[in-house]
């Protein structure tokens, strides 16, 4: 290879911080790192995604006693991807739940994306050792469900195809409190290797139609206030179309790949050239966004093999 993946040369341990977005609602955010969220109901209490190891879960389960001593039960998983689920055993949940479509994606490349993370970005798999394998949900749904944690509810929802085409949002109807997992990011790159440029900006619209008091987002700090939430949102949108006009305009005149990826650089990097995760996002973003103009709606899957082929494609 060339020259390393941005995120290999990434070292530097992030800040954690917890913060309250609503009544027994909380926002567990690494300063663009993966998030998870926490949901605590009368009697146990719900996370949102596992974050991607044993290890790093174990920093999670130290916020939530830090607020509650109430059981863990129910451990949701937005989508499929190993940075968002490997980490699941150290919950102990006695309910996994992720979508028909997200179980399904892991079945179809779960073991090749867990070997293609973590290659990429080799700090978020602090740990790696304890993983005991793939994680698999215990339950599914289609379309939408309903989890009551004593008289809490909690809805878990697909919006539409976005980061993935498995992606659920959870939204907590007593606080209108949303954790959308990565369909919104805040100063943080989306990452659309595995997305559908087509479809996420409607998504995102269902989700403002919810005109939330808060949002805990993919990435990124906690958002607090619609003010904020409609920001985030607008900011996500612009990434997408940004990412995804310039590369189908240089893949619908038979422009190469490394045309695409300098067009998108030109238009990107000055509005979002500091987000987190930029760097790395970026020739996947290109890769993806170069395919689907192209007319191919299924993301191909990544491998280690391809994410090397591609990357050596890109270098001057």
């Amino acid at each position: 290879m060339a020259a390393k993946f941005a995120s290999q040369a990434d070292l530097t341990e992030k800040k954690i911080s917890f913060t309250e977005v609503g009544e027994g609602l909380y926002a567990f955010t690494a300063e663009g790192d993966p998030n998870s969220g926490v949901i605590i109901g009368d009697d146990s209490v719900m996370i949102v995604e596992a974050q991607a190891t044993p290890r790093l879960a174990g920093k999670v389960i130290d916020c939530v006693r830090s607020v509650t001593d109430k059981p863990i039960s129910h451990l949701v998983l937005t989508h499929y991807h190993a940075v968002r689920v490997l980490g699941a055993s150290a919950y102990n949940a006695h309910q996994i739940i992720m979508s028909d479509r997200a179980r399904s994606m892991v079945a179809e490349r779960g073991q090749q994306d867990w070997d293609s993370e973590f290659e990429r970005f080799p700090r978020l798999f602090e740990g790696h050792e304890s993983i005991p394998g793939l994680t698999w949900p215990t339950t599914t749904f289609e379309g939408r469900m309903s989890v009551y944690l004593g008289r809490r509810r909690v809805d878990i929802m697909q919006l539409g195809r976005a980061h993935t085409a498995g992606d659920a949002v959870i939204h907590v109807p007593d606080e209108n409190v949303m954790f959308t997992g990565d369909i919104v990011e805040y100063h943080s790159a989306c990452y659309c290797g595995d997305g559908h440029f087509g479809d996420w900006p409607a998504t995102l619209e269902r989700i403002r139609a919810f005109d939330l008091d808060a949002i805990a987002p993919g990435r990124g700090d906690a958002l607090v206030g619609r003010d904020q939430v409609n920001a985030a949102i607008d900011s996500t949108a612009d990434f997408i179309r940004s990412t995804y006009r310039p590369a189908a305009r240089v893949a619908l005149r038979g422009g190469s790949l490394k045309q695409a990826y300098d067009a998108v650089r030109a238009e990107c990097d000055p509005k979002f050239g500091d987000y987190a995760i930029y760097e790395h996002c970026l020739p996947f973003n290109v890769a993806r966004a170069y395919d689907e103009a192209q007319g191919i709606d299924t993301p191909r899957i990544w491998t280690a093999e391809r994410d090397r082929e591609m990357w050596a494609s890109l270098q001057d």
